[in-house]
This record gives structure tokens, sequence and C-alpha cells, in this order.
């Protein structure tokens, strides 16, 4: 896979965006561009403008970590920018053999995950991998998630229902941060699994199907999911303001626990036990309609 179009494109974003002046550096001379110029850009890294010209045109291959150190400072990258990155360098080095460019089967969830999971009726849950796919929820997680569920073509994929389904603009009162949180996201993990077939075919159809995703993952901005509120607006119980925790399993997997969760005594905290009461007489409800039929129904 040649990812010169994406380094390149991803450099020349973050130049784009420092001034002279944020980067300390006197302003001199008309300037035709926004942000800085390679020579700047160069000299703050300490290496020549045609070195620096070189892996502006995308070619990382054989790159230092010293060299993409002083690059990530001079373009003052955060964490996650800079991790993106060395991504970047390391997908332009020797291919993997065949089989992991397949990668077509992903992770599964371990059963005891599965059980810890299923077993916080109080909190909303999910597992999810670095497609933004969940992989398995609790009730109270697929409750939250309802609309997302109950459209069969979002394939339980966050980034899907955010861009393709019209209810998600409703639901994510802060829909345009959250979309670009999953653009975001998806496109560290491009970086760091090039050869992902399944996240191939994802971003293209997005990018397909949605002006907006095209736009944002036009910018080369890059995300972790970690910590963060969520102002959600649920058709059955209003608004509410969660909070998010996202936690990596400690394994090769990639995959990750989301748990919401609402401070004490805030409507938030209402809104879930209701949506949990709402859950279980539904629940119920199913049992009684089918008391010698196991549920089949997947998140």
């Amino acid at each position: 896979m040649d990812n010169r179009d994406v380094v390149g494109a991803f450099l020349r974003s973050r130049r784009d965006r420092i001034t002279p002046g944020q980067a300390g550096l006197p302003e001199y001379g008309r300037r035709r561009v926004s942000g800085l110029r390679r020579g700047e850009v160069a000299a703050l890294a300490g290496v020549s403008v045609e070195y620096y010209t070189r892996l502006e045109r995308g070619n990382l291959k054989g790159v230092s970590d010293s060299v993409l150190d002083a690059l990530a400072r001079a373009l003052r990258l955060d964490d996650t920018e800079r991790m993106y990155l060395y991504d970047l360098a390391r997908a332009a080095g020797p291919a993997p053999g065949a089989r992991a460019k397949q990668r077509a089967v992903g992770p599964t969830v371990r059963p005891s995950v599965a059980r810890i999971v299923e077993r916080m009726p109080e909190l909303p849950a999910y597992v999810m991998n670095n497609r933004l796919d969940t992989l398995t929820a609790n009730p109270l997680g697929r409750a939250l998630y309802s609309q997302m569920y109950d459209d069969p073509t979002c394939g339980a994929n966050v980034a899907r229902f955010a861009f393709l389904n019209a209810a998600a603009t409703r639901f994510y009162t802060d829909w345009e941060r959250m979309a670009r949180f999953a653009v975001g996201a998806l496109r560290v993990e491009a970086g760091k699994n090039p050869y992902d077939r399944e996240l191939s075919n994802l971003i293209g159809e997005l990018s397909t199907r949605s002006d907006a995703f095209r736009v944002m993952w036009g910018s080369h901005d890059v995300y972790v999911f970690r910590d963060s509120t969520k102002r959600l607006h649920h058709p059955l119980v209003g608004d509410m303001e969660l909070d998010q925790e996202t936690m990596s399993l400690p394994d090769e997997s990639g995959l990750s626990v989301v748990v919401y969760s609402a401070p004490p005594g805030t409507p938030a905290e209402d809104g879930l036990k209701l949506l949990a009461a709402w859950t279980a007489t539904t629940g119920r409800e199913r049992d009684t309609e089918s008391p010698s039929k196991p549920s089949t129904r997947q998140p």
C-alpha cells in the first residue's frame, strides 16, 4: 500500500495551521502560504530543505525516530498526532505478509469481558473495536443506542450511524464534535493498520455516501477515544449529559469497553433510571411473548 499521498497531505495540513509567530519565527516578506514555509519547518526540525521536501512528498521510508521526533516538535504535534506520524512511517516500511494484509477475521470478545459488560445493569456499556463496531452491549447500552441497533444498515457501527442515519443529528446534541471524533479515530486506525480491508471498505463507503464524512476526512485530524462528556437526546427520556469512559483491554485485540455514567442527583441519572425501567419492562414483555424461545437478538 502506497501511503505517500496520505503522508504528504498530513504534513501539509499540520504545517498550514502554524503561523511564524506561533513558532517563534520573525514574519518578513510577502507570504503566499497561511502557515509555515517548508524551509521554516526544515529549520525548526534541524534538517535540510531538500530532505524535508522529500518527507512532505510522502517518503518516510527509513526515517529515524530522532527525525520524526524533531518533525513532531517543529509541527507542534500532540501525542495522538505524533503516534499517527510514527504509524505512517511504519506503514512506509516493508509490506507485511499476505496474512497481515488481509486481516479478514477480527478479534472476538472474550466471554469474561462480555459477562462484565452484561452484569452492569445500571450503566450503558458495550465493547467496541478500532473500526467503531459495537461487538456486544448490555441491555441498557442497546436501549441507549436503540436507533442505531434498530437500523440494520448501520451494522452496529457508530460511524455509520453518525453519518448515514438522520436520527444521529438529533441523538448527538454536539453532532459535529462527535462526528469529527469518529473520523479522527478512524484515521488513527487507518495509519496503524493500512492493510485492514474492512476498515478500507468502511472508509470508502462513508466517503461515497456522506459529503460530511468526505470533508472531515480531508482535514487529516486524528483522535483517540478516552474520557469525554456526551450530550445526548434520547427519543424516550429526552436530554442527558453523560460521562463516557473508554477503557482499552490489556491485550493486542484493539478492543475497548465503553461505559456511560451520570453524576448522582442529576437529570441524566434520572434519565438512565427511567431508561433502565423501560428496558426491564420491555425485556419482560419479550420473555412473556416467547417464554420457550431464547433471545437471539444481536447488538
